[in-house]
């Protein structure tokens, strides 16, 4: 019976591993997928194209820039708010220029302050939705363009909201295959 007894314990213990090990694997894309759903955390909405409704009631939104530690770019907003009407079409710029002499791939993350604003925040097109690659020396404007859905104005906590900041983080990631088998020098001209 003792046998019997231990066994069974062995099974149970194995199976809460499992279990735990399960749920701490799942968590990672679940976690993200609740807060592209539900904007939690300043996760903001994505849609094909604008509001069909524009409130005559305006928002300011705030851009902001920064870098990883190890990312060599300088990145910045063209422009450091805007104040647009609520379902209003925005279109801002980010400057980035890579000031080494090394083709650069970088990935944007971003987030958007305060929290209960994420899922009324829509972006229709934006930069982040892509790696970027920057060539020694260049510069480029990158555009978002965006929305802030009218319904934000009836939300229990985000109709108190009148500010919104939308921050972006750059990091460096190696360079796409068909680009890093590019040479950076350029051939000499043979006349």
């Amino acid at each position: 019976m003792a046998m019997k007894s231990t066994h069974k314990t062995a099974l149970q213990a194995f199976a809460v591993v499992f279990t735990m090990g399960s749920l701490a694997w799942a968590s990672v894309p679940f976690y993200d997928w609740f807060c592209r759903v539900t904007g939690f955390g300043g996760t903001t909405s994505v849609s094909a194209a604008g509001s069909d409704e524009v409130l005559d009631q305006t928002i300011t939104v705030r851009f902001d820039a920064s870098l990883d530690r190890d990312m060599p770019w300088t990145f910045k907003p063209v422009v450091r708010q805007m104040e647009i009407n609520i379902g209003e079409t925005g279109l801002a710029f980010y400057e980035a220029h890579n000031p080494t002499d090394r083709r650069v791939a970088g990935s944007a993350t971003y987030n958007v302050a305060p929290y209960e604003a994420g899922g009324f925040f829509t972006k229709i097109d934006c930069f982040c939705f892509t790696e970027q690659v920057l060539e020694p020396g260049e510069t480029v404007m990158m555009p978002v363009s965006f929305y802030v859905d009218p319904e934000i104005v009836s939300d229990r906590d985000a109709k108190y909201v009148h500010h919104i900041t939308l921050s972006y983080t750059f990091y460096e990631t190696e360079l796409p295959k068909d680009v890093a088998s590019l040479s950076t020098t350029p051939k000499a001209d043979v006349n």
